[in-house]
């Protein structure tokens, strides 16, 4: 009984994982080419992301996202001061220990504004990410807290409680979902469906753009 009860099990994930492909690769498969060529260690990232978003796990490709995000800013910083292109492995570690010892702890507020003051980012960029991005996802995912994403819903919101013993006797009661775990949860799943995509999307050209002006900054073609 157990044996057939996994099976089913199996089948019930893999008709889901195939529907979900079927229906979402088409839209997400330019994702799948890109070439950075600063940081191409986070390719593997890029990938899991976007295969998150074609079985629709929303939740986990913000989390992701959020991740190499933070990532991206300290490794263009640390990139900007050691320079990019061929080095010589022998000397590596000389030319990366010290600014990664100076960017690899830092903060995203803070590595937002020093790239900011190194033109990595434009500053429309940067009033995005400090003020959207790491109000609303990082700290509502990655810091779990969800009054950053329902802050603007209302303190109070009608429900209808019936009791079967007497159903047609219906009451109103007003509650605060911002506060109710479980109805926090399923506003958060809905935020995540909702931007999953989008927030993705702008990391996505926001690293192929840090990624060209540290080309252009080192003339690489």
């Amino acid at each position: 009984m157990q044996v057939l009860t996994n099976i089913m099990e199996k089948e019930i994930f893999e008709k889901a994982f195939i529907e979900n492909l079927n229906k979402n690769f088409e839209a997400h498969s330019k994702y799948f080419e890109f070439k950075f060529y600063t940081y191409p260690e986070l390719g593997s990232s890029i990938f899991e992301i976007n295969k998150c978003l074609i079985l629709e796990f929303y939740r986990a490709s913000i989390t992701l996202t959020n991740n190499v995000l933070e990532r991206v800013l300290k490794l263009a910083l640390i990139y900007n001061e050691a320079g990019i292109g061929p080095k010589p492995v022998e000397n590596w570690s000389d030319i990366f220990s010290v600014p990664n010892e100076k960017y690899g702890s830092k903060q995203l507020g803070n590595t937002i504004e020093l790239c900011k003051k190194e033109n990595l980012i434009t500053e429309s960029e940067k009033n995005i990410l400090f003020d959207t991005i790491r109000e609303l996802m990082r700290n509502g995912f990655s810091h779990s807290d969800p009054s950053k994403i329902l802050k603007h819903l209302p303190d109070e919101t009608p429900v209808y409680h019936a009791n079967l013993s007497n159903p047609k006797e219906i009451q109103e009661i007003q509650v605060n979902y911002k506060t109710i775990p479980i109805f926090q949860s399923m506003q958060m799943d809905e935020f995540a469906k909702q931007n999953a995509f989008e927030y993705f999307k702008f990391v996505f050209e926001l690293m192929k753009k840090i990624d060209e002006r540290l080309k252009s900054k080192y003339n690489i073609n």
